[in-house]
């Protein structure tokens, strides 16, 4: 018989992880902090972590540093400030799956409810609490989607798994990680993500909410509040979801990193015209037009002309066309000076999205594209359809990892600084105290 979410949540130890599953925590950490360093020179983010103090000052649970600022606020606005730092750049680990990303709550969540306990955590048990918010947040993900009508935000079902995490880290019971989950499921944001790809705006992917949605849930059930059971959990529309937990892992099979900074529904489209353009030795001045069939939640990413980094971050044709222009979609393509490129706009403004049946069908456990050139001199280019490079069937190397992170995080926090992080954090789960207290400090050290 199946474990129980409950009982996972409460007894999963370091020594039951199995190696890949610590492999896939190790680049998480890594890989979200370069994120949270870039994402903490956005508006978005500064405007949360102007907000986090005052609605979230310190209390008696103690206090937390928001990632990347240093300013001390309660766990709850920590999470809520970090998670939106995190998501404000479109570059943070996934799952295709679920459509959407759990380390952008997770981890900001987590390490503000650390900070503030009272409880000393070294490598090896923060790595046990880490594990258990990424696989019940994927479980009550599934769920989710294969039970609710509509496409709700990663913060929806994130809520789920950093409430329950959370609950262990504080030392509840069972019966409180049940509730917490519960809490977190009833009261984290029912947010639909369609409309925030359809109208790009600040709320991104509802993490913002969804991380603090779950750290209180955590402490309401630490003090004895009720809320379960959590649907997503326990119905028995969702059991298939959770039959093999414990002995299966959604945390190894499902987590993908990206390799550009924006919606992964773009990267199979960016890939294809980085590869043709190489290939064939291209210049953008020859390409008169590029057709791109892909699946129908895909082509309402249209975003040929878009005038904010958010709407950037929710389009294709505009991240195809920067490859086509500059040959990557990097920092530099994150600047409001690169949505002014005329030769940019002109190659975005001549991409056509096709709705293709096929691709919307195979479009399930991966995300698929093909992409055309046609040239000035009337030659058709064809590529094979793709999907995204990143899943655990494809993955990104610790190499491409680290280079991505030293992009993000370098100029932002320093080399010297970076450099420090990075070693810590691809060995967080074999840190002791000391150690595990001082990566933490340069995780919210201001930048």
């Amino acid at each position: 018989m199946a474990v129980t979410f409950d009982e996972f949540a409460a007894g999963l130890q370091y020594e039951d992880l199995p190696p890949k599953a610590l492999w896939t925590l190790r680049r998480s950490f890594l890989d979200t902090m370069g994120v949270a360093a870039v994402g903490a020179t956005t508006e978005l983010s500064a405007i949360t972590r102007r907000i986090a103090p005052m609605l979230f000052g310190t209390g008696t649970t103690g206090s937390a540093k928001i990632l990347m600022d240093g300013c001390s606020v309660s766990p709850v606005g920590a999470a809520m400030a970090g998670a939106f730092t995190i998501d404000s750049i479109d570059a943070h680990d996934g799952t295709t799956p679920c459509k959407g990303h759990a380390g952008s709550a997770i981890f900001p969540a987590m390490i503000a409810m650390a900070q503030a306990s009272a409880t000393e955590f070294d490598g090896p048990s923060f790595a046990g609490i880490i594990a258990t918010a990424y696989e019940l947040s994927y479980r009550a993900g599934l769920a989710q989607h294969a039970t609710c009508a509509d496409y709700h935000t990663s913060g929806a079902w994130t809520a789920v798994g950093v409430a329950a995490a959370g609950a262990r880290l504080l030392g509840g019971t069972t019966q409180q990680i049940r509730h917490a989950a519960g809490i977190g499921e009833y009261h984290g944001p029912r947010s639909q993500m369609m409309r925030c790809i359809d109208h790009p705006t600040m709320l991104r992917d509802g993490v913002g909410w969804g991380a603090p949605s779950g750290v209180t849930a955590a402490y309401l059930a630490s003090e004895g509040f009720t809320g379960a059971p959590a649907l997503t959990c326990e119905s028995e529309e969702s059991a298939p979801y959770w039959e093999d937990l414990g002995t299966g892992w959604r945390l190894i099979d499902h987590t993908h990193y990206k390799a550009y900074p924006c919606c992964r529904w773009a990267h199979p489209s960016v890939d294809s015209v980085k590869d043709m353009m190489q290939a064939h030795n291209l210049s953008h001045g020859q390409i008169d037009r590029v057709e791109i069939r892909t699946f129908h939640y895909a082509t309402r990413l249209a975003g040929h002309a878009p005038t904010t980094p958010d709407e950037f971050a929710y389009s294709i044709a505009f991240p195809v066309a920067a490859m086509i222009v500059r040959g990557q979609v990097g920092v530099e393509e994150l600047g409001l000076d690169t949505l002014q490129d005329p030769d940019i706009l002109r190659v975005s403004r001549s991409v056509q999205l096709i709705d293709d049946p096929e691709m919307t069908r195979i479009s399930t456990d991966k995300r698929w594209a093909q992409v055309a050139l046609i040239l000035t001199d009337g030659r058709r280019i064809e590529d094979k359809p793709r999907a995204p490079r990143g899943d655990s069937d494809a993955p990104l190397s610790d190499a491409e990892i680290y280079a991505k992170y030293h992009l993000l995080a370098d100029p932002v926090m320093g080399e010297q600084r970076a450099k420090k992080l990075a070693e810590h954090a691809f060995h967080f789960d074999s840190l002791d105290t000391k150690e595990f207290n001082h990566l933490l400090d340069l995780c919210v050290q201001p930048v």
